[in-house]
């Protein structure tokens, strides 16, 4: 088999009805268009939603709420969550750095630590953000935390 003998399945290609060449080809006049409007004309484009002219469905359904566009986005980390990284790594220090190596947060994630859980080892913590039970509990191991 070589290039030159390639040729589609059969059944997998038919020949394309040309439209607009006349009245005998059974697409004359309007060419499968039908009669005027807007869809008859070349270079009609509607928009992504139009509706015929009727307001779209996003205009007509109420809006609700406010997008606060400065919002702060945090990745919650708990005390148990926490006590776990330590136990697999065996870290003393969890920086920022040490969180994103290991897998636990993104490159441009900031974090926050909460309460839940129980931390059974003193560590030094990084984090962007902290709840005050977690610092609590924290500070009652001999940790510390430094907020970034």
């Amino acid at each position: 088999m070589e290039l030159h003998n390639l040729k589609p399945a059969k059944g997998a290609t038919h020949k394309e009805k040309r439209i607009g060449r006349g009245q005998a080809s059974g697409t004359g006049g309007t060419a499968g268009k039908g009669h005027n409007g807007a869809k008859a004309r070349a270079g009609n484009k509607e928009k992504r939603g139009f509706e015929g002219g009727q307001t779209p469905l996003q205009r007509r359904v109420p809006k609700r709420g406010f997008k606060n566009p400065h919002r702060v986005e945090y990745t919650s980390v708990n005390l148990d969550r926490l006590q776990e990284i330590v136990d697999k790594y065996k870290l003393t220090d969890l920086t920022l750095e040490a969180l994103q190596s290991n897998g636990i947060i993104g490159k441009n994630e900031k974090i926050k630590i909460l309460g839940r859980g129980e931390l059974k080892s003193n560590v030094k913590i990084t984090a962007h953000a902290i709840s005050a039970t977690a610092k609590q509990a924290i500070e009652e191991k001999g940790g510390s935390v430094n907020l970034v």
